[in-house]
């Protein structure tokens, strides 16, 4: 089979890079989920354990992915192959790429419903719809909105659309312009919201809660969470850095630019807790209440807040943009594996995918207003599947993700030749063999571990 001519598309620069790399790390995952596992695993000592993670797994398995795009110069799959070929190995280690970027769109087929839910919100939130509501009608208001397909259906279809006019217009007048104002707008309304949770919440409560580590609370379940989720927070296994990382250009560093994403994710991270978390103390909130924090105690409170009824807004309007930057970084591997495979311009590409992507949607949309066809009763490892929502979100959170990682990890350190990975990594050699220890021998077993825990085979 012939291979594909390879990508010519670079990032003006390594700013370019870094912007659009956090950009498309930076999303629900970090302002949704992180402060919620945080209220459920103790705080402190779960930031701490989160953050030796980033170190030990994430930042290494980063380096890697970077590595093989931009040695392979394609979408994922073709990538790997061509790495692999490279270093004399089989092109069916293009298994390490396909699994990451088959992860990656089907996440944002569901991921971009969840968009839609932050996008109805704003428009809630301006027009005063939580003004004087207490826990359960703000709890019924988001019952109505995932209930309603009708609703659901617009907010979706709205998120693909504004995703298919960046994504269509290339590289650099798309992603990258994007990125460029939403990134720093979305960190600027998350500092704003920070201070003035700050300012009228219990900040001592929410610094105490996040930073003073209590290891009586953290479980080793609570451990095994934590390195999921420094794994999962950066984007990794889900072909989007392989991707972003075939644009970049040979002369930026590889060791630098990881670091200063990794940075830029954590901080946003953390900052996301402590624009949440006082709120949640000053109005005796629980911080452990789970993935409905956001959606549905954070309106309770800013309901009556001085101002809320625009903080709120603004918060939302943040979120939407954090799950945006990360949509569009999501389906651009499939968007060049289109172009290279059929010989597409960009255009029809893009609408190929959206419109795919907005058929699997509705699998997520009928599964949550209760559709017959989507409704399931099965038992996994560790999970209950009540309907097609929960398999997607299962088969990818809990198989898919740890398998890619993994296998990223064994392609790096095992398959890739080392006169190969030294030389894209360019770096001090004890750097790099630091590097090539962590992502040959620490990451897979962690990843293992991580995996087992996930699917039920073995419980602490």
């Amino acid at each position: 089979m012939k291979t594909p001519k390879t990508i010519t598309g670079r990032w003006s620069s390594r700013l370019a890079f870094i912007l659009a790399s956090t950009a498309a790390a930076v999303g629900l995952g970090n302002i949704w989920k992180f402060p919620y596992i945080t209220g459920e695993n103790g705080g402190g000592a779960f930031v701490l354990v989160y953050l030796l993670c980033i170190a030990v797994i994430g930042i290494p398995i980063m380096m890697a992915e970077i590595i093989i795009g931009r040695r392979g110069r394609h979408s994922p799959g073709i990538a790997a192959a061509t790495v692999a070929a490279e270093s004399g190995r089989s092109r069916k280690w293009a298994i390490t790429g396909w699994i990451g970027m088959a992860t990656g769109f089907l996440v944002l087929s569901f991921y971009a419903v969840i968009a839609g839910w932050a996008l109805a919100y704003v428009g809630e939130a301006a027009s005063g719809a939580f003004v004087d509501k207490n826990v359960e009608q703000i709890s019924g208001l988001f019952g109505s909105l995932v209930s309603s397909a009708e609703r659901l259906l617009l907010w979706h279809g709205l998120i693909l659309i504004a995703v298919a006019l960046v994504v269509g217009r290339g590289l650099k007048d798309g992603l990258e312009n994007t990125v460029r104002w939403m990134l720093p707008v979305m960190v600027a309304l998350l500092i704003a919201i920070a201070i003035y949770a700050a300012s009228i919440g219990d900040f001592a409560g929410a610094i105490n809660f996040m930073f003073a580590p209590n290891f009586q609370d953290l479980t080793v379940n609570g451990v095994l969470l934590a390195l999921g989720h420094a794994f999962f927070s950066l984007g990794l296994a889900s072909g989007v850095v392989i991707m972003y990382g075939a644009y970049l250009p040979r002369e930026t560093s590889v060791v630098q630019t990881t670091l200063w994403v990794a940075l830029a994710d954590t901080l946003v991270a953390l900052l996301a807790g402590l624009a949440i978390f006082p709120i949640v103390f000053g109005s005796q909130l629980a911080p452990e209440a789970g993935p409905g924090l956001i959606f549905q105690s954070l309106p309770v409170a800013f309901a009556s807040m001085p101002g809320g009824q625009w903080v709120g807004t603004l918060f939302f309007v943040m979120l939407v943009i954090a799950a945006f930057t990360s949509a569009i970084a999501m389906i651009e591997s499939a968007v060049a594996f289109l172009q290279e495979k059929c010989d597409w311009g960009r255009w029809r590409a893009t609408l190929v995918a959206v419109v795919v992507l907005w058929l699997l949607g509705l699998v997520t949309i009928f599964s949550f207003s209760g559709a017959s066809w989507t409704q399931l009763d099965w038992q996994l490892p560790g999970k209950v599947i009540t309907n097609w929502f929960d398999l997607i979100d299962y088969a990818t959170g809990s198989i898919l993700l740890p398998l890619g990682g993994l296998l990223l990890a064994l392609f790096s350190g095992w398959v890739m030749t080392r006169a190969a990975s030294q030389d894209e990594m360019d770096t001090h050699p004890r750097v790099y063999q630091l590097w090539l220890l962590l992502v040959r021998w620490v990451a897979p077993v962690i990843i293992i571990i991580i995996f087992l825990q996930l699917i039920g085979v073995v419980s602490f």
